[in-house]
């Protein structure tokens, strides 16, 4: 039996980081994993989804080249070889995980693990053992009772990934970070896309100012959005497939090729031996301390397999967190209401900390400031003045309690206010450290001003 110091039960972003650092520090480290190494976020989720999006975007530049003055004839597209091209750079990222994972003497095991009582895993009918074992089995596609995935005619995102051919029309249930970056690519790529969302609101656990202008855009451009509506049964058809759905004005039928069910994840963590080791979940949740420990010593569990938000930055901190405390390093608890979270949808989406209405109800008396798009100089120039920032702050002590963003390359944005928050800075702080110009950055500073009542650009 091979004897390790930690073992870590998968390899997504989560599991190949904590990998990783713990080698890092001079803990011997091996890794499970019954797939491609990278799990679903290399090779199915965050890169290959963001490949596909950046080929629609391109699409769309090409088709809209007479607004920069240019001419671009025959413009066309392949489908498969965009399909091709994501598939390419996810195997490229998976290949990449793969060296570093030999750079750090990490052994990867392949097969399926199952942990076992005694700080033992059997993969595939052979046993290791560690001193600790870090769970991080990670979720997948979820299935509601009334929208079971064929793979078909009803399918999740895998499927939406790998489609042999584009379809003309698509229903896609559900209208979170999955749903709508879907729906951007292939309406992009030219498929009659409908949205079906459940809430009031399109991407519901954002601002509301930020749902309600995504709403516009989505609209504006081309797809057709049912909100406060639920799909209560598909029916196949001999060209794809009849939807039934329940509006606040009545039953409906829509008719399309395809159905993508976007409706959330379900945790791996059935047949892995939970029961057997006799760690404690709830409502498909491993529960965890601070440190990412369950309740049985030696076993810890991250990412999406825990109650916290299921994001691949939150799975590789956790994990980094966790390895660091069982080194007997001075580890830093993850403050989760400092988490950003992004969708790469057209236009993106970031946001962190509160919602306006989430600030009033904690009751904070606010300066809120909104900086659009359309007063930006950078944004002009780039033909991307669809979107805002808007800033909430502590009308008393100045705290930045909450960011939130929509427009061109707002997720590479955002980080300015995760570390500003991170730092306690306030919003005179912000105000007086000066941003580049001309720069879609330059927006967080306007809409810190106009909280303040200084705003100059409006």
């Amino acid at each position: 039996m091979s004897k390790y110091d930690v073992i870590v039960l998968g390899s997504g972003p989560g599991g190949y980081v904590t990998a990783i650092r713990a080698s890092q520090l001079g803990l011997k480290t091996a890794v499970v994993e019954k797939e491609s190494l990278g799990g679903v976020c290399l090779n199915w989720g965050c890169i290959p989804t963001k490949a596909l999006l950046k080929s629609a975007q391109v699409f769309e530049y090409l088709n809209h080249a007479e607004d920069y003055g240019l001419k671009a004839t025959g413009v066309d597209k392949d489908f498969t070889a965009v399909v091709k091209r994501s598939r390419g750079v996810a195997e490229g990222m998976s290949k990449g995980v793969q060296f570093l994972m030999k750079k750090n003497k990490i052994d990867v095991i392949n097969g399926f693990g199952k942990i076992k009582p005694g700080k033992k895993i059997d993969v595939d009918g052979k046993e290791y053992s560690a001193d600790h074992i870090i769970i991080a089995t990670g979720a997948r596609s979820r299935e509601l009772p009334n929208l079971k995935q064929d793979g078909e005619t009803v399918i999740g995102y895998r499927e939406a990934m790998t489609l042999k051919d584009q379809p003309k029309s698509m229903i896609v249930v559900g209208s979170g970070a999955i749903g709508v970056e879907f729906a951007s690519f292939y309406n992009s790529m030219g498929t009659d896309v409908t949205i079906v969302e459940y809430m009031p609101h399109v991407v519901p656990v954002e601002d509301e100012d930020v749902s309600k202008q995504f709403e516009r855009s989505l609209k504006k451009a081309g797809v057709k959005v049912m909100t406060g509506s639920s799909v209560e049964k598909v029916e196949k058809t001999k060209s794809g497939v009849k939807a039934t759905v329940k509006t606040k004005k009545g039953e409906e039928t829509l008719e399309a090729d395809i159905v993508l069910s976007a409706v959330g994840i379900k945790t791996n963590i059935e047949n892995i031996g939970l029961e057997d080791v006799g760690i404690v979940t709830d409502k498909d949740k491993i529960i965890v301390n601070d440190w990412y420990q369950t309740n049985m010593p030696g076993y810890y569990a991250i990412g999406d397999v825990t109650p916290g938000p299921a994001l691949a930055h939150v799975a590789s901190a956790e994990g980094i967190t966790c390895v660091e405390k069982i080194a007997g390093m001075h580890a830093e608890k993850i403050d989760y209401s400092n988490i950003p979270g992004c969708t790469y949808a057209s236009p993106e989406i970031a946001s962190v900390g509160m919602t306006e209405k989430q600030a009033k109800e904690a009751g904070y008396e606010l300066k809120v400031g909104k900086f659009p798009f359309s007063a930006s100089g950078k944004a002009s120039a780039s033909g991307a003045k669809d979107g805002f920032v808007k800033v909430i702050f502590d009308a008393k002590y100045g705290e930045w309690l909450g960011c939130h963003m929509i427009g061109a390359g707002v997720t590479d944005m955002i980080a300015e206010a995760v570390l500003g928050r991170k730092l306690e800075t306030t919003g005179h702080e912000v105000l007086k450290t000066i941003h580049p110009h001309p720069t879609m950055s330059e927006a967080v500073m306007e809409a810190v001003a106009d909280a303040y009542d200084e705003v100059i650009h409006l």
